[in-house]
């Protein structure tokens, strides 16, 4: 059973446009670190659609090798096509990855038996996966609604979690929990963890937000799990500045805050974003210092207990 905490792992890019494989690892120890029950790679954050098939690999035996098998590893194979689909998802399995997270496209609209295709043929192609229903907004996803997710995933055994980031996430959480379908072991939620306390509150199995406040998202998980809710709230009003920005900026946002960790060299993205220009990073960096400094973080550490 997958559960909690998930952030998912970027690709940290050098000032060359090179994936930074040192930075990289920095990221991903942060995470283990910082207590993650697992994470993911690669995922929208990762900018998974702007990578080559080879960088795909090379980043994923990577991750693979920090993670050696103290947490679940997620492997991230959604792309347009279930060519392409089964193509990046024998990668993941190569490296011994077993829970690959694929996205509904975007591209199949709300054409329900094509999803339904789409999945089924993935499944034939990745004998012995566990696929992750990735459901989010457009244009990033297909934006299906629970209906559709659960006769997708009703149809399709090789289907066990669902990933769930349409506005709002949370009645959708509760429709898909409710049907009940036997082999679907939970579903997550999604969107940066700005709704996580409602998502928590519904019986989603956990998160998979970006990285940059690991730290704080398991100890927010930590207090819901262990039945205080005023203090898992009290984190999640901490959090919710930098990730209404973190909407805006996505990954420029992420890599911001990963370099004033000291975790990454670059804010350098490949995927087309808005720039954040002296007032925005100004703002951010506030929002982080005042955070940092109420949650009893150092530079490089994790909540203290």
């Amino acid at each position: 059973m997958l559960s909690g905490i998930f952030p998912v792992i970027p690709t940290l890019f050098t000032t060359t446009n090179q994936p930074d494989l040192e930075a990289q690892r920095r990221v991903i120890r942060f995470a283990l670190d910082a207590g993650a029950h697992g994470v993911v790679f690669p995922g929208v954050a990762s900018e998974y659609s702007h990578l080559t098939l080879p960088e795909r690999e090379t980043l994923l035996a990577l991750t693979a090798e920090e993670v050696a098998g103290r947490v679940p590893l997620v492997g991230g194979a959604s792309a347009a096509t279930a060519a392409e689909v089964i193509a990046a998802g024998t990668i993941a399995m190569r490296h011994g990855i077993r829970h690959l997270m694929i996205m509904a496209p975007q591209g199949l609209g709300n054409d329900l038996a094509a999803h339904r295709a789409f999945f089924a043929e993935i499944a034939d192609g990745l004998t012995g996966a566990e696929i992750i229903l990735q459901n989010a907004p457009v244009p990033t996803g297909a934006s299906l609604g629970a209906a559709a997710i659960i006769e997708i995933a009703t149809a399709i055994p090789a289907i066990t979690y669902v990933k769930e980031e349409t506005l709002p996430s949370g009645p959708a959480i509760t429709a898909i929990r409710a049907a009940d379908i036997p082999h679907v072991k939970g579903v997550f939620g999604g969107g940066g963890a700005r709704y996580i306390i409602d998502e928590l509150e519904r019986g989603a199995c956990g998160a998979m937000p970006a990285v940059e406040l690991t730290d704080l998202h398991v100890a927010l998980w930590r207090a819901f799990a262990g039945g205080d809710h005023a203090e898992s709230r009290r984190l999640y009003g901490l959090s919710l500045p930098l990730l209404v920005s973190q909407a805006l900026y996505r990954m420029k946002l992420t890599k911001h805050v990963l370099a004033r960790r000291g975790l990454g060299n670059t804010t350098h993205v490949r995927a087309p974003l808005p720039e954040m220009d002296a007032f925005t990073v100004r703002d951010v960096d506030t929002m982080l210092d005042d955070l940092l400094k109420q949650m009893g973080c150092w530079r490089h550490g994790v909540v203290e207990s």
